[in-house]
């Protein structure tokens, strides 16, 4: 039982730290938080959840979280009002939310990257979530607090967010066999609703099996989408699940795409099934994005307690998208006179075969790979990463150090120079951030190439974003 006069301290405290944090630099997004949870203890938490009268629901995954959880707070605010948390992923960001804002529906973005201090368990028991959002799961071999952090520990630790869940619903990924797993494994307890592709319009090239995340045996796929995700099964008897909502077609042009999505999921506040069917008339935004968009369409579909406004809402948001609802510092392709820069973070394989698959839309001509390499300990970033830049094949590498070693960064252009011999590195340092900055600028204006891919690690949104703003602003 909360203390009643402790929690209310609490909360008093936690509103005057989000008018202070108005006034203040930086931490707005997490200072209330902090001050309401060092008062009134973790055990407050939960009671502040409560004032929520439809719950929350937690988006989480590799890549995506970001974009999805804009898109679903696009979708969702047409219908009721929210509160919402993007970006900041960590516990305070979400409480900061229920302090601050108004609204029936929580709809919070949780990135995960380790048990102990992404604590997914405490997170759902605190939050006690509707529903939980998943995107993707890929390799993610990134150090925290120091520490390499093993690729079963990361992806037990994104399971721990919906594995104590005993109502509400999961939205998750069928094309990726780790997410799928959750919801199969979660099906007893909790309502199921998958996305995923159902054409063959889509499909990569050179991507790779994966371990069958129930048994270990690898993965048999007749079809790849886009890295791991596909149609797959394995001898164990695990297989992709039916999506409950699937592009079923879809044409690119140059600037428009359009794509048909069919639906047909239960909706968890009106406790029955719903279909719908759609025409989407999008930006040529990434192949990516068509996976972010199923998974904000599904939620959407998932969690509306307007079901009637599915179709009708779902058309005005998306055929009104424009290319402003990517986060900062992610992969764009920009024309500086004529010639064709692509640039963003890409910081995990995935993330950068991704980067890849949309810049090849533009290639006709040789071109310059500029790569910014991961850091210490990250060698398996390294590896998947270095599959990409072969498959490319670009004609000219250069190779900048994307987070602070110098050393391992001229470790990995080595490694590259045994098959792109002319290779060219540069040791630009991370702590003068401001020359890293300009001079990867000039290096993509002044390329003898007229296309240029500059992608990998870095300062993740601030970097990249930087420099696309020096190169538009010339």
């Amino acid at each position: 039982m909360v203390n009643f006069f402790k929690f209310n301290m609490a909360k008093l405290s936690g509103k005057v730290a989000c008018q202070l944090a108005k006034h203040g630099p930086g931490s707005g997004g997490t200072y209330p938080g902090h001050v309401f949870t060092k008062i009134g203890g973790q055990e407050s938490i939960p009671k502040l959840a409560s004032d929520l009268k439809l719950g929350s629901v937690l988006i989480t995954g590799t890549n995506g979280k970001t974009t999805t959880t804009t898109l679903l707070i696009k979708l969702m605010s047409k219908d009721i009002q929210i509160r919402k948390s993007y970006e900041n992923n960590i516990l305070n960001s979400i409480v900061t939310a229920l302090l601050n804002q108004k609204g029936d529906l929580g709809i919070f973005e949780y990135g995960i990257r380790d048990m102990t201090y992404g604590i997914p368990d405490t997170v759902q028991k605190l939050i006690n979530p509707v529903g939980v959002v998943y995107t993707t799961i890929s390799q993610e071999h990134t150090q925290v607090a120091g520490v390499k952090n093993p690729f079963e520990s990361y992806y037990k630790a994104k399971k721990l967010l919906s594995e104590g869940m005993e109502r509400g619903a999961i939205v998750t990924n069928s094309d990726d066999p780790r997410t799928a797993l959750i919801g199969l494994d979660k099906s007893k307890d909790v309502d199921i609703n998958y996305y995923g592709i159902e054409t063959d319009v889509i499909e990569d090239i050179g991507a790779e099996t994966i371990e069958c995340p129930k048994c270990g045996k690898e993965l048999n796929y007749s079809h790849f989408f886009l890295n791991h995700r596909g149609i797959y099964s394995c001898e164990c008897g695990f297989k992709r699940p039916e999506p409950n909502v699937k592009l079923v077609n879809a044409e690119f042009n140059s600037d428009s795409w359009i794509l048909d999505i069919e639906g047909d999921l239960y909706n968890y506040f009106a406790k029955k099934n719903v279909k719908f069917n759609l025409k989407l008339n999008v930006p040529p935004f990434g192949f990516h994005n068509i996976y972010n968009t199923l998974a904000s369409i599904t939620a959407y579909a998932t969690f509306t307690p307007k079901v009637e406004n599915i179709e009708s809402t779902v058309k005005d948001v998306f055929n009104n998208l424009d290319m402003s609802f990517i986060p900062p510092g992610r992969f764009e392709v920009v024309d500086i006179g004529g010639k064709f820069v692509g640039l963003g973070q890409g910081d995990n394989g995935d993330a950068l075969k991704i980067n890849a698959m949309f810049m090849k839309q533009f290639i006709d001509a040789p071109f310059e790979f500029i790569y910014t390499t991961p850091d210490e300990k990250e060698e398996e970033i390294f590896e998947d990463h270095y599959k990409v830049i072969k498959s490319m094949n670009p004609d000219h590498v250069i190779v900048v150090p994307g987070r602070k070693s110098i050393e391992k960064a001229e470790e990995y252009c080595n490694i590259i120079k045994q098959d792109f011999p002319d290779a060219d590195f540069y040791p630009l340092s991370y702590d003068e951030m401001d020359v890293r900055i300009e001079r990867l600028n000039e290096m993509a204006r002044n390329s003898d190439y007229k296309y240029v891919i500059m992608t990998g690690c870095g300062e993740e949104q601030a970097m990249w974003e930087e420099i696309k703003k020096k190169m538009i602003n010339r």
